[in-house]
């Protein structure tokens, strides 16, 4: 992974943080939006020296003397909402549903021991270890919003119109897009990702895309996901297309009453767009899709579980080659 030590300026007044890292967890996009001497954060990154990174490359962009008074979560995934303590007295601000299921979401303690815990010869605990290893969470408190609202929300960072729009239950259940109307950007969360295989929490599948849609009816030029480079309406649209078609494979296994790994494990084998990393995601994505055509409804999703059902088949693609008839255990 590589951790910018500069913001890229994308629009004026909009500067973005963008970590490298395919094909990796936890790394998540920030937005600094400032004017005069105001300044405002979309989101925050996973751990406190992460967060570090960034408010010091913050500090080199605005004007002497502005602090970040203000911090937008999208929704309530940690990487997106553990940096938030860094920024003392701050105004957290998110929708309401974000609020109330930040209590659901796994708490940094809780992912420490995941990681530290669980045992590693399992997939469970082998995926941990694998993907979230590097990132050390202690110290971090979970700050909740204090700000919330439904449906729209306008403020403005000195004379920067910024309009946030809930657009959930789709990653989350009530996820946001910032819109900047002047300068033609929107910041999509994690209704968007690019160059990954998408995760998405809470669903259907077409919530997303209805997500997506309402972004792109916002006729932006600049798109930020939630993960991934910066993009425009013709990758947002192609996103579109891959879950649609994603949509259809998953409601096909459902009508022939094939279970929901099962599926997922075909769509996989059949070479579903290969060119994205982390690929057992569509194991989450099928289990989530699963529950809805099951009448499960905007229920509260059980994150670890879903979790353990993409790492199980990531291990079993981990095996090494059974050439003597005997599968090992990856290290």
């Amino acid at each position: 992974m590589r951790i910018p030590t500069e913001l890229t300026k994308t629009a004026e007044g909009l500067h973005v943080w963008l970590p490298e890292g395919a094909g990796l967890w936890g790394l998540a996009n920030c937005a600094l939006i400032t004017s005069e001497d105001e300044a405002l954060l979309v989101d925050t990154p996973y751990t406190t020296a992460l967060t570090a990174a960034l408010a010091e490359a913050a500090g080199d962009v605005m004007a002497p003397g502005t602090a970040i008074t203000r911090v937008v979560n999208t929704h309530p995934n940690g990487d997106h909402t553990f940096g938030n303590a860094y920024f003392t007295g701050a105004e957290i601000i998110s929708t309401d549903m974000n609020l109330e299921r930040l209590c659901s979401e796994p708490t940094p303690q809780q992912t420490q021991s995941l990681v530290r815990d669980s045992a590693c010869d399992e997939p469970l605990g082998w995926y941990a270890r694998k993907h979230f290893g590097d990132y050390d969470y202690t110290g971090l408190d979970v700050v909740p919003p204090t700000t919330t609202f439904s449906g729209e929300h306008t403020l403005r960072v000195g004379s920067t119109e910024v309009r946030l729009i809930e657009a959930g239950p789709a990653h989350t259940a009530g996820d946001l897009l910032v819109h900047l109307p002047e300068q033609g950007v929107v910041l999509a969360g994690d209704v968007l990702f690019i160059d990954d295989h998408p995760v998405h929490w809470q669903g259907p599948l077409s919530g997303v895309i209805a997500a997506c849609e309402r972004l792109l009816a916002l006729r932006p030029e600049v798109v930020v996901p939630g993960h991934g480079p910066v993009v425009g309406p013709a990758e947002v649209r192609a996103y579109v297309g891959y879950l649609r078609e994603l949509e259809g494979l998953i409601h096909e296994g459902y009508a022939r009453g094939v279970d929901a790994y099962a599926v997922a494990s075909e769509i996989l084998a059949g070479g579903f767009h290969p060119q994205l990393g982390l690929a057992e995601r569509i194991v989450i994505l099928t289990a989530v899709e699963y529950r809805h055509l099951g009448g499960g409804g905007v229920t509260v999703p059980n994150t670890i579980g879903l979790l353990a059902g993409a790492a199980r088949w990531a291990f079993e693609q981990a095996q090494p080659t059974r050439a003597s008839g005997t599968a090992g255990r990856p290290s």
